[in-house]
């Protein structure tokens, strides 16, 4: 058998951040520092990718007794979105720890 040659560069020094919100002008702010962030530590970066945003819809029943086919429909949005550091170095990491981002962005780093 033919050996495969692997021109591939090893991805193993590589962060996804992954952002969740409700409002999308927040996450695009996080977004924005985020890059900002890992482009001044000298970090390549892919992203942010947009992801589906998830609808969830909520009907009730208005009054209890009085008009069984009235219904208030609520919904929430919930807005995401991926980044991919790629080749992180040691300050990045200490920046994107000590980062400040708006109340109501989840966050989650993972290498």
């Amino acid at each position: 058998m033919a050996k495969e040659n692997n021109n591939k560069k090893d991805n193993n020094n590589k962060l996804r951040v992954k952002l969740k919100s409700y409002d999308v002008g927040t996450i695009d702010q996080s977004t924005q520092r985020i890059v900002d962030v890992a482009i001044r530590t000298g970090a390549k970066i892919s992203g942010p990718v947009p992801l589906p945003t998830r609808v969830e819809i909520f009907s009730y029943q208005r009054a209890a007794n009085n008009d069984k086919r009235s219904f208030e429909q609520f919904e929430r949005r919930t807005h995401n979105r991926i980044i991919d550091i790629l080749d992180p170095t040691a300050n990045t990491i200490a920046e994107l720890s000590n980062l400040k981002l708006p109340t109501g962005v989840g966050i989650t780093i993972k290498s």
